[in-house]
This record gives C-alpha cells, sequence and structure tokens, in this order.
C-alpha cells in the first residue's frame, strides 16, 4: 500500500465525533482505565449477542469478531508503540494495515474464548508498558508519516480511543439487521 493510501493519524487535541472521546481532557489515568476495563466490557458487549459474531451486518463491514481480533491487534501494535516511543530517540513507526491484517490472519475464523483470553492478555501487557511510562516520557515522540509527530500521551489516549470507538463498533454490528450475503 502506497504511503499516501495510509490515513493520517488523529492530531494531538482530536475529539472523535462517533464516540465522544476527547484527547485534551482525557487524562492517562482514565485512558488507562478504559483499557484495562476492556477483557470486562468486550465480555459483557458479546456475551448475550443476538445474533452469531461472525456475522457481518454488510459484506464491506467487519463482523463483531473481527472487530475483537482487531481491538486484540490494537493492544499488541500500541505496546510495542508505546515501548518503542519510551526506549527510541522518535521512532518511526508502521502502520497497523487492518484490513490486510483482518483478510490475511483470518480474524473472522478465530474462536471466540481463544480471542477473549488473548485480549485479556494483551490488555493487560499494554496496561504494564503505559504503568512503566515516567512523566518526561509522556512528551517522547514518534512518527509514522512524513511530518506526522505524535507523543507518548497520544499514543496511550488513541489506544484507549480504539477501546471506547471499537466497542461501540461492535454494539452497532450486533444490533443491525444483516445485509449480508
Amino acid at each position: 500500500m502506497p504511503a499516501s493510501a495510509v490515513p493520517p493519524l488523529a492530531g494531538e487535541d482530536h475529539t472523535c465525533a462517533g464516540c465522544g472521546i476527547s484527547y485534551a481532557t482525557l487524562t492517562i489515568e482514565s485512558a488507562r482505565a478504559i483499557i484495562g476495563s476492556l477483557p470486562g466490557a468486550a465480555g459483557a458487549v458479546v456475551e448475550h449477542a443476538p445474533r452469531e459474531l461472525r456475522q457481518r451486518p454488510a459484506p464491506d463491514r467487519w463482523s463483531a469478531l473481527e472487530y475483537l481480533v482487531h481491538l486484540r491487534d490494537v493492544c499488541v501494535t500500541y505496546t510495542i508503540r508505546v515501548h518503542r516511543a519510551r526506549t527510541e530517540d522518535r521512532p518511526v513507526l508502521e502502520p497497523m494495515l487492518n484490513d490486510l491484517r483482518a483478510r490475511r490472519f483470518r480474524y473472522n475464523d478465530r474462536g471466540i474464548e481463544g480471542v477473549r483470553d488473548e485480549l485479556a492478555a494483551c490488555a493487560a501487557g499494554l496496561g504494564d508498558e503505559i504503568d512503566r511510562l515516567t512523566p518526561p516520557d509522556f512528551d517522547r515522540t514518534v512518527t509514522r508519516l512524513a511530518g506526522e509527530h505524535r507523543t507518548a500521551r497520544w499514543l496511550v489516549r488513541q489506544a484507549a480511543h480504539e477501546v471506547t470507538h471499537h466497542l461501540d463498533d461492535i454494539r452497532r454490528c450486533l444490533a443491525e439487521p444483516s445485509r449480508a450475503n
């Protein structure tokens, strides 16, 4: 995928119109709590799902299971990104390439119990890495695209935003009538 096809990252002061997360007001403690609550929140969302978790609401939309596996990968990716921000001088980050991961790693073929276990372990690992940040570390920067610089503080807030936003995506996915196949 050419660099121009990778969407830019949200800004340091981003407010999401979809889920309401405001980076400017989201404290590190609150972001850490959101990430820590992911396994329980995800379990509650899918526990009494009204339909099969693999069912896509439309052919071009992810299933609830695909979003759950994506959240696992968000936790893994942001653990590495936070670690690199803390330990390297201005590292250049790889894009996640979400749709490629979903296809190549067969997200929709995964078993829900395994995904839930992995999600819990990965959320805990991300929390552990966030806990290693010291106050000066929060201002350390990373880059992904040319001219796109973000702080370690932003990485933590972005991870919490991903959790919040994609849990909402899962709820919507499970509530929508299926138009797939």
